[in-house]
């Protein structure tokens, strides 16, 4: 096993990471800019505010996006393991 053959793997598991988790964290992201924004055109500071509502939606959006994510996890594993004896014995 060659280096450049581990530092490809570990890209395409850092790649797959983002791709992965980038439904979650921009449902995140969108709903605590609503939150805020909410926030300040009331002017009520309550911190808890921004919590249930991002959870709700990070929630909703695991339930959608979560046969696509685990197929997608489920796809690169095996990908990974069914490739080791090739990459144990170089060929």
């Amino acid at each position: 096993m060659t280096p450049e053959t581990v530092v490809t793997i570990g890209r395409q598991g850092l790649e797959l990471m983002l791709i992965v988790s980038a439904p979650l964290l921009l449902v995140a992201l969108v709903v605590g800019i609503a939150v805020s924004f909410f926030q300040a055109v009331t002017q009520i500071n309550e911190q808890t505010l921004s919590f249930l509502p991002k959870l709700v939606g990070v929630g909703i959006t695991a339930i959608i996006a979560g046969p696509w994510m685990m197929t997608t996890l489920v796809d690169y594993i095996q990908r990974t393991i069914t490739s080791i004896p090739a990459l144990v014995s170089g060929g």
